[in-house]
């Protein structure tokens, strides 16, 4: 088997920043903003909109993008797109080995927990979990 030279997807390195607008927000908000991000993202599932985006979340809790970007940083250690697409994956990869979306296609499924395409959906999954989308149904589908 040839060993592969290039990263497939396109996949870049994290760069790690150093803002300084992370360390001008009080902690008491960030704890406030950091509850109330959990609460819309993961309770609320809001992550399954496309179009979800920062710009929308700050506008629903009445504060800017650089507290949502400073506090998803600092308390999620990612940023918001990253922390968006793990828990559309997290969710595609309960889809994806279900019965009950068997007949679904991997594009389906991609757009259903919130992906707008299939390349940003297979590239998002291939990052985080190191396979596929297709290869990981096929894994785990014939195991049992």
């Amino acid at each position: 088997m040839k060993e592969q030279t290039s990263t497939p997807y396109n996949i870049k390195e994290k760069q790690e920043k150093n803002a300084a607008y992370r360390s001008l927000i009080r902690a008491e908000l960030a704890d406030e903003l950091y509850e109330k991000i959990l609460n819309i993202i993961i309770i609320e599932k809001r992550y399954r909109n496309k179009d979800f985006s920062a710009k929308e979340l700050a506008k629903e809790l009445c504060t800017n993008t650089r507290y949502i970007s400073a506090v998803i940083n600092s308390r999620f250690n990612t940023n918001f797109s990253c922390l968006i697409n793990e828990y559309r994956i997290k969710e595609a990869q309960h889809k994806l080995i279900d019965k009950r979306f068997q007949e679904m296609t991997i594009e389906e499924i991609g757009s259903l927990v919130g992906f707008a395409n299939r390349q940003s959906f297979y590239a998002s999954f291939y990052r985080v979990m190191g396979e596929t989308p297709n290869n990981y149904r096929r894994r785990h589908t014939t195991i049992k």
